[in-house]
């Protein structure tokens, strides 16, 4: 094999250049101020480098690669004299155009290197570059000299997280997010406090990957409608710099990383949502902006006639586990894990990743094994999201390696239809709480990632404020979004002044947290929830830049009880790690009694084959298992019923006294510690559709006076 050293070194006007190193793949800097461009195309016949001054239409330079420059499929150069902080590239192919065959080179059309770590053109977010002609997006070369200052993931136990699900520019856009710079990545800097005081460790980012927000741009009713959720990727390797406050000054990649930096100096972890189901390049007639133009064949699933498979439902599926790409995912995920320090990923449509190149499920896949194997991310979070848009439902059979969590569907639905009154699901509310066993026995219950809301939805003060999507504002005629929300607006649609109606939402929102935070598993909870934000009904914003989707934080000062609540409930799993329990041992513990049970109105008889709408589970707390300071005794109440109901409670050893620590229907909450004593109490009142959490702990001995 022949090293680039031997290769003779040419030149172009005042830039020199020679055969190139072939990994790593992209524009890196070298020494003596050179940048190696890499790339691969199987089926191009030539590549050509462009280079542009930056915000200019033409190249101020092409250089095509000589045949030397190509080992194998790729092309790689190594060019020196460009001042990289001005400049813009990306790359021409030559080769068949033949859309029969999904062959789409064109020698006039300059695309996107896949593994560009910056891309240029939309620095402010929902404001277009003025370029001539077709907007391109085009690669930017990078300094990787961020000073970590010592940080390192924080690797914190799965089974401890309390997930806080958020969009970037929606969390502090709203004026009154009272944050300097709002939509970005420094004002999620500025809300850190917040997010401390709630309690949450670990923040999961809806995509921070470049897209472009004026995707399918269009105006309804006056108001400007873009590409604002971002799951149509653009670039792989680079950050959304229109989510950085110094984006026009190229340091977005410094921005984002300084964010990561400052959640993890806090405790909280970052997990990104990636999107490798499909590309922002669409189907037929879709942009050609990356692979398209470099090798449709291998990023795509293709028909035999070139037509595209369409299991993302967004126009393309990519061809994940094709050898070429599933090492290309693999690099993008090191890279985010080695560079800007992040602690795991949710894999949008992941069962999109096991499919095989006919588009048929796969029952090993290639790709999730190599990423459950991969010895760079060993020890980060996965998390698939088990469906995709093809119909394949695979929550509780994700092929998992034992390393990958899910999103768990099967709980939302559960938790949803029993809090609003559907019986018929106690009998599996039972194993939901549990960690569902009937799905992950084979892992523990940290794979389930548990939760009601999530931005794919109703909100949860929408949940119980609606019982159909009011999705007009999206100019789609209301034919997008889920029609199976199982919700309900508790008598009236939307807002109301009705006391008694706002009473009953109250509850049940906290009913469906209470349920949501007592459960085994991982708990994952959407910011604004804990101050009843709203979507106004719309439970598909992903095109709403506006008051639709931004966090209006001065529904804080109304709901501070919910907030409270959650908080309280956020501290009340810190606390008492059996909450967090890792394995489906429920069997007697050192306390004499079963770690988990379930009850009815009456304790220890649980008779869920006659459909209750009553049910309790109590957690024993064994201390020295735990390691807690002593044994306690956690009981859960659900009344779903439209009646009041009293529950018998189960007896608990001599010397423990029941405490009050939630209440959904007089909306008290207290911190772990400062609960409120109970005096001789065996039984407790549910008013109609609330929860309660009492707690048993050793009566404290009263000292006597001196």
């Amino acid at each position: 094999m022949l090293l680039a050293d031997s290769f003779p070194t040419y030149k172009i006007g005042s830039l020199e250049y020679r055969a190139g190193r072939v990994l790593p793949f992209g524009a890196t800097i070298v020494e003596n101020g050179g940048v190696n461009f890499s790339i691969y195309s199987r089926e191009a016949r030539s590549c050509c480098l462009a280079l542009f001054h930056h915000g200019c239409g033409e190249p101020f330079v092409k250089i095509p690669f000589p045949d030397e420059f190509r080992t194998g499929s790729v092309f790689s150069m190594l060019v020196y004299g460009i001042n990289y902080e001005t400049t813009e590239y990306g790359y021409i192919f030559d080769g068949e155009y033949d859309e029969k065959k999904g062959l789409l080179f064109d020698k006039d059309r300059v695309v996107l290197d896949p593994y560009a770590k910056s891309v240029s053109g939309r620095s402010v977010f929902g404001k277009k570059k003025d370029v001539p002609g077709q907007f391109v997006h085009r690669g930017q070369i990078i300094r990787q000299d961020y000073d970590w200052e010592g940080d390192t993931p924080l690797r914190l136990p799965q089974d401890e997280l309390v997930i806080y699900e958020m969009h970037v520019r929606s969390f502090t856009m709203h004026p009154s997010s009272g944050v300097r710079h709002r939509g970005t990545y420094a004002g999620l800097i500025e809300k850190i406090p917040y997010l401390k005081e709630l309690g949450v460790n670990c923040v999961e980012l809806m995509p921070v990957f470049t897209f472009d927000e004026f995707e399918n741009e269009r105006e309804v009713d006056g108001k400007k409608l873009l590409n604002y959720w971002g799951y149509s990727t653009v670039g792989f390797f680079a950050p959304k710099a229109g989510y950085a406050a110094s984006a026009p000054f190229g340091m977005e990649c410094d921005e984002l990383k300084n964010m990561v930096k400052q959640l993890h100096k806090n405790g909280i972890e970052v997990l990104l949502d990636v999107v490798f189901n499909h590309t922002a390049e669409g189907g037929h007639g879709g942009p050609v902006i990356s692979y398209k133009g470099i090798d449709n064949r291998t990023y795509y699933l293709l028909t035999p006639d070139g037509s595209y498979y369409n299991f993302s439902g967004c126009g393309n599926t990519m061809n994940c586990n094709n050898a070429v790409v599933r090492s290309s995912i693999l690099d993008c995920l090191r890279y985010w894990v080695t560079d800007y320090h992040v602690d795991g990923f949710r894999f949008d449509l992941a069962s999109i990743l096991t499919r095989d190149q006919s588009g048929a499920p796969m029952v090993s896949p290639p790709l999730i094994e190599s990423l459950s194997h991969d010895p760079v991310l060993d020890g980060c979070k996965l998390i698939a999201e088990a469906w995709d848009a093809g119909g394949l439902y695979q929550v509780g059979s994700f092929p998992a390696w034992h390393r990958f969590a899910e999103w768990n569907g099967r709980y939302r639905d559960c938790v949803r239809k029993f809090v609003k009154g559907g019986a018929e699901c106690a009998q599996e509310l039972i194993s939901r709480v549990s960690g569902s066993p009937d799905l992950y026995s084979d892992r523990s219950p940290a794979a389930s990632v548990n939760f009601v809301t999530c931005h794919d939805g109703f909100t949860l003060a929408d949940l119980t404020s609606y019982n159909g999507k009011h999705n007009e504002a999206n100019g789609e005629g209301g034919r997008d979004g889920s029609d199976n929300n199982d919700s309900w607006n508790c008598g009236v649609e939307g807002e109301t002044s009705d006391a008694e109606i706002l009473s009953l939402r109250r509850r049940q929102m906290k009913n469906m947290l209470t349920v949501l935070l007592t459960s085994r598993g991982v708990p994952m909870l959407l910011s604004g929830d804990e101050f009843a934000n709203t979507q106004f009904g719309n439970n598909n914003a992903y095109c709403q830049d506006n008051e639709i989707s931004w966090l209006d934080w001065d529904m804080r000062d109304g709901n501070e009880d919910l907030f409270r609540y959650e908080k309280n409930l956020i501290a009340l799993r810190k606390a008492h790690p059996v909450l967090r329990g890792g394995s489906f041992d429920f069997s007697h513990n050192g306390t004499g009694y079963p770690e988990l049970s379930f009850h009815g109105l009456t304790p220890w008889n649980c008779d869920t084959g006659n459909s209750p709408l009553t049910i309790a589970w109590m957690y024993a707390e064994d201390s020295e298992r735990y390691g807690t300071a002593e044994d306690a005794f956690l009981y859960v109440a659900v009344n779903a019923h439209w009646e009041e109901h009293t529950f018998a409670l189960p007896v608990v050893p001599e010397g423990y006294r029941w405490h009050l620590f939630a209440e959904s229907g007089s909306g008290r909450s207290f911190a772990p510690g400062e609960e409120q004593i109970l005096k001789d109490c065996s039984e407790w009142a549910l008013m109609p559709r609330s929860s309660a959490i009492l707690i048993a702990k050793k009566a404290k001995k009263r000292r006597g006076k001196s």
